[in-house]
């Protein structure tokens, strides 16, 4: 009876080790888990001291770190205009993209989120001209005008057009076309040169025989008709031709100093055709063998064509007898 009654109870004994067994392993498995941080869902980072601390969520930044490895700190919401887009291990969120600081023609997409940034979109009527993740640079799309759109502008593509064509016209015929343009204009610029050239020959000719020229607006430049001449037994003529106020601006603009200037005008005070002869000399005298040429030349560049004229006509006359 003894014998059978021990035998009953074996299987108890035995059950209630296995269970206790079970417990024990159970127990050291999940110390193991907790080491090895399966509780922090989106990862760890190192904190001074040698801690361990979960990664804050996307969304969120860490407002105070852990005191126990393997564990949370604080975790806060990011503030309204930041946003935390990845797990961090942060003191603060990044502020929020604003499109319109960004580049003219951006606007907003989709607004900012505690998790993720704005998003920008080019404006109505342009697209995106560069080639990098983030769109900073809005471009003009294309217009077409008569000959229509084919594909649309949008997002990064700028407008394609409809190939212009014309109905009825044969590519021979548009040769045949820009030919006989490409003539007619040939012969324009030929004929223009030639008269050019036999105008050019009839003044030097009228000059060399002493006639009086009459010039016209299309016949230039004038300094081309004026020969090398000495301006000496003209001067006066030419002072009285150019007048004080046109003498003064052709000697500033030649580097003349002011004070040289004023002092012509002081050496002869209220005679203007003895103060314009004597900046004249003065000014022929620095200029050379070509001042009948530059002076002709500066009057015609400085818009004073009559004067300019005026004076090839009196470098024309024979030189006044000593």
């Amino acid at each position: 009876m003894m014998m059978a009654a021990d035998s009953s109870k074996f299987p108890v004994w035995f059950t209630a080790f296995t269970v206790l067994l079970c417990l024990l392993v159970s127990g050291s498995s999940s110390a193991a888990d907790l080491k090895d941080g399966s509780q922090c869902v989106d990862g760890t980072y190192e904190h001074t001291g040698g801690l361990t601390c979960c990664l804050c969520g996307a969304g969120l930044h860490v407002e105070s770190h852990c005191i126990e490895s393997q564990t949370y700190g604080g975790c806060k919401a990011c503030d309204q205009g930041q946003f935390s887009s990845h797990p961090t291990s942060q003191t603060s969120c990044d502020p929020c993209r604003s499109c319109s600081q960004i580049s003219a023609g951006l606007e907003e997409d989709e607004p900012c989120k505690p998790d993720a940034d704005t998003k920008c979109r080019c404006e109505k009527g342009h697209y995106c001209g560069n080639d990098t993740e983030i769109c900073i640079t809005c471009v003009p799309c294309k217009e077409c005008g008569a000959v229509g759109i084919k594909v649309a502008c949008k997002d990064r593509t700028n407008t394609v057009c409809n190939e212009k064509t014309e109905e009825g016209i044969t590519s021979g015929a548009i040769v045949g076309i820009v030919v006989a343009i490409l003539f007619v204009i040939g012969l324009a610029l030929g004929l223009f040169w030639k008269r050019r050239r036999d105008e050019k020959r009839r003044r030097e000719h009228s000059l060399a025989n002493g006639d009086v020229v009459s010039y016209s607006p299309e016949r230039q430049p004038l300094k081309d008709l004026v020969p090398v001449v000495d301006l000496q037994p003209h001067m006066t003529d030419i002072a009285e031709a150019i007048g004080w106020p046109d003498m003064r601006d052709v000697a500033m603009g030649s580097g003349i100093l002011s004070t040289t200037i004023d002092s012509c005008k002081l050496n002869h005070p209220g005679n203007s055709q003895e103060q314009t002869v004597e900046l004249l000399q003065i000014w022929v005298e620095r200029q050379g063998r070509e001042a009948s040429k530059n002076l002709v030349q500066i009057l015609e560049d400085s818009g004073k064509r009559g004067k300019a004229e005026s004076v090839v006509q009196i470098l024309a006359r024979p030189n006044p007898p000593a």
